[in-house]
């Protein structure tokens, strides 16, 4: 089965139904990014903090998984030179439209998160990749290449799922019972045939283990210098018990 592609066909769908991480920002934050007020979320409800940037005028940014025009036209207008990676052209669509709009400097690349082989070695100063990686099966190659292409101080900031997440029955969970059902670490392809993740009408995905998620940024490379956790802001049962969202900071030595 080519998850990728199967996944990004699900994303031009997602950007049809107006999933709330495919709609791109407005006017009034893009004037406010200029002004030097302006934040972006790795996470479904808490901002990166301020102080995990450095001065963002002309640095060079990848946001890597992170179509929708979110991220990336905030990033640009507040000084960046960005570079915006996604695998869903319709995606992409919403950075360049916002771009247009707003006369931004912002490039688009059509690719999975796997494959940056179109940028060279140390090209960028910092890397905003928000939760993404649950969307393909094996993370290493992510942190391999985005210790690669970032610059010797370079910053990569990830959003990723807590492993716990995938745990449950979700159909229970919709009903209001938490049932662990799930061993760890997760994948939609153990679980559902070809025919069932085809009506699922919805992306694979994968509950990538801590270790993965996090010795993994470390085996390639990266020093971690900050972390926080996030829920769905009280929408799923479970952010009553744990928190569904992990972030991290790591800088390239």
């Amino acid at each position: 089965m080519d998850i990728i592609a199967l996944n990004s066909k699900n994303w031009e769908e997602k950007v049809r139904q107006k999933n709330p991480w495919t709609v791109p920002v407005d006017s009034e934050v893009i004037q406010n990014a200029r002004n030097g007020n302006w934040c972006i979320m790795l996470t479904a409800q808490k901002p990166v903090p301020g102080a995990w940037f450095p001065p963002l005028k002309d640095k060079r940014i990848l946001c890597l998984a992170s179509g929708g025009g979110q991220q990336g036209p905030v990033l640009a207008a507040a000084g960046a030179y960005v570079t915006v990676l996604d695998i869903s052209e319709a995606q992409l669509e919403q950075d360049r439209s916002v771009a247009r709009k707003e006369n931004l400097n912002l490039h688009t690349v059509r690719s999975s998160m796997t494959d940056l082989s179109m940028f060279d070695n140390d090209s960028f100063d910092i890397i905003v990749h928000p939760v993404s990686n649950v969307f393909i099966p094996h993370i290493q190659p992510v942190w391999n290449e985005a210790f690669r292409v970032l610059k010797k101080g370079g910053v990569l900031m990830s959003g990723f799922m807590n492993p716990v997440f995938y745990m449950f029955d979700e159909k229970l969970e919709e009903q209001g019972i938490l049932q662990v059902k799930y061993p760890l670490p997760y994948s939609d392809l153990d679980y559902l045939s070809k025919d069932d993740l085809e009506r699922k009408g919805d992306a694979v995905e994968f509950g990538h283990s801590l270790t993965d998620q996090i010795q993994g940024q470390i085996a390639a490379g990266f020093v971690i210098t900050g972390f926080y956790e996030d829920s769905f802001g009280g929408e799923r049962l479970l952010d009553r018990f744990c928190p569904c969202f992990l972030a991290t900071r790591a800088v390239k030595p």
